[in-house]
């Protein structure tokens, strides 16, 4: 279980999940990949989903619902939706003017963070390869890579001006799925389909109707997802994230600075560096070193807790 001692830092962590989920092409989960929470909060999502089925299913299994609850890391969850609830509330605005108003130095960016971020998965690798040849391991990569390459391309981004509410709610249940899947941009997948503009209008003007339908398809989307990918996590290790680093390399077309202008908000053709290009450069040196330099905190604590504790009797 976390510490409460490190609450502060799951608030942090929260708010850097809640800002990247803000941003077409960079996912929240490559964030809490890289400050090394992935894995408790699937396994935390993973028992909550647990004890909301068991209640669902009858009054009888409230003992069973109680005990998954129990499970569930509060102190490390609470804190970081607390984080990415205040992130989403008081950025949504500002972030989609950022990335509208400077769109290359905002993919320069995170362009930079994110191609950093894709050590991230590679350092999880069980060292057992389980006899499979090394080839093996490079060609998921690239194939993974390549469809995340293809799928971005697709994007047409037209902005749904009024959009239905039951399409909404599917958005959302896909949208937090690739929330939870690192490389895979939950606000592409609204910007692919027109909902990216009105989901943050609708944060920043606090409309509840839109908010609450959105709210539902991501917790039906996230109950439906996140078992099936603990399942693949536990089972499936080596594969898994030498996927999940394909999806993030294949993300990086959405963030490549310089695209081709379009009637759309969608991705456009990659380009040469144009002007400006002096901003973008050294927005993608500063994203990467401070991926960097979280990578190397994150390993440096996990060293200091797989370090043994020395016998005071000795």
């Amino acid at each position: 279980m976390t510490s409460r001692l490190s609450l502060p830092l799951n608030v942090l962590r929260g708010v850097l999940i809640g800002l990247a989920e803000l941003v077409p092409g960079v996912s929240g989960g490559t964030v809490a990949l890289v400050t090394g929470v992935y894995e408790r909060l699937i396994r935390s999502a993973d028992h909550g989903v647990s004890a909301l089925r068991s209640l669902v299913t009858g009054p009888d299994r409230a003992r069973e619902a109680t005990a998954e609850l129990r499970r569930v890391d509060w102190w490390l969850v609470l804190p970081v939706l607390a984080g990415m609830g205040a992130a989403v509330l008081t950025v949504a605005g500002a972030m989609e003017g950022f990335v509208t108003d400077h769109p290359e130095h905002a993919r320069g960016l995170f362009l930079g963070m994110v191609a950093v971020s894709i050590a991230v998965p590679l350092r999880m690798l069980p060292e057992d390869r389980g006899g499979a040849p090394r080839w093996r391991d490079v060609v998921v990569v690239l194939l993974s890579a390549v469809v995340a390459f293809g799928l971005v391309g697709l994007a047409s981004g037209r902005e749904i001006e009024d959009p239905a509410l039951p399409v909404v709610l599917v958005a959302a249940a896909i949208a937090v799925c690739a929330l939870a899947l690192p490389g895979v941009s939950g606000s592409f997948f609204l910007l692919a389909v027109g909902l990216y503009a009105p989901t943050l209008t609708a944060v920043d003007e606090r409309d509840l109707g839109y908010l609450a339908v959105f709210a539902v398809g991501a917790v039906l989307g996230l109950g439906s997802f996140v078992q099936v990918l603990r399942w693949l996590l536990d089972a499936h290790r080596r594969t898994t994230l030498l996927v999940m680093a394909g999806l993030m390399l294949g993300s990086l077309r959405a963030l490549w600075p310089w695209q081709t202008e379009s009637d759309t908000d969608g991705a456009g053709g990659l380009r040469g560096p144009y002007d400006p290009w002096a901003g973008p450069l050294l927005l993608i040196v500063v994203g990467a070193l401070v991926v960097l330099a979280l990578v190397l905190v994150e390993a440096r604590r996990e060293a200091r807790e797989a370090a043994p504790v020395p016998d005071p009797t000795s």
